[in-house]
């Protein structure tokens, strides 16, 4: 499709990302009606993960591998509101941050310009919904904010 990666932000539940967690960021589940993403998304894209609740960024990973349909249960997901997840990818850990390092999405509200398409007062509508893609500035302002978290030179 696209000459460069993309990066997204896929928005999950901290029960979610402690899943995936479980198994070293090494596969990566879209929901049901997101199949027509998931098929944009190509080996290279990096995902930023955004865990709603604590509205902070987690971790990045990148995409290892082609698009694949699997219905086995990883995650959770939603009480009384299930779903496999079943558009999956093979992926590898690009930066995992410890949770007291996780980055507010509020200290980065003014920065990005995904955030600036709502008006102020509705930022958080930013996060609405499992994915999306965000600009390369947008992406490399995330990656500097996780990696200067993580203490480490972007």
């Amino acid at each position: 499709m696209g000459d460069a990666p993309r990066t997204w932000i896929l928005t999950s539940s901290p029960d979610n990302h402690a899943a995936t967690a479980a198994r070293d960021f090494t596969v990566i589940g879209m929901k049901e009606r997101r199949r027509n993403q998931a098929l944009q998304m190509e080996p290279g894209d990096r995902i930023v993960l955004y865990l709603t609740q604590v509205m902070r960024f987690a971790a990045a990973i990148r995409l290892t591998g082609a698009l694949y349909e699997e219905r086995t249960k990883i995650w959770p997901g939603k009480p009384g509101k299930e779903d496999d997840y079943p558009w999956r990818f093979d992926c590898e850990p690009e930066l995992v941050l410890d949770e007291p390092l996780w980055v507010t999405a509020e200290s980065l509200k003014d920065d990005l310009a995904h955030i600036r398409k709502w008006p102020a007062e509705h930022w958080k509508l930013a996060f609405q919904g499992q994915l999306r893609t965000v600009s390369g500035a947008d992406a490399a302002l995330l990656m500097d904010r996780m990696h200067a978290a993580a203490g480490a030179v972007a």
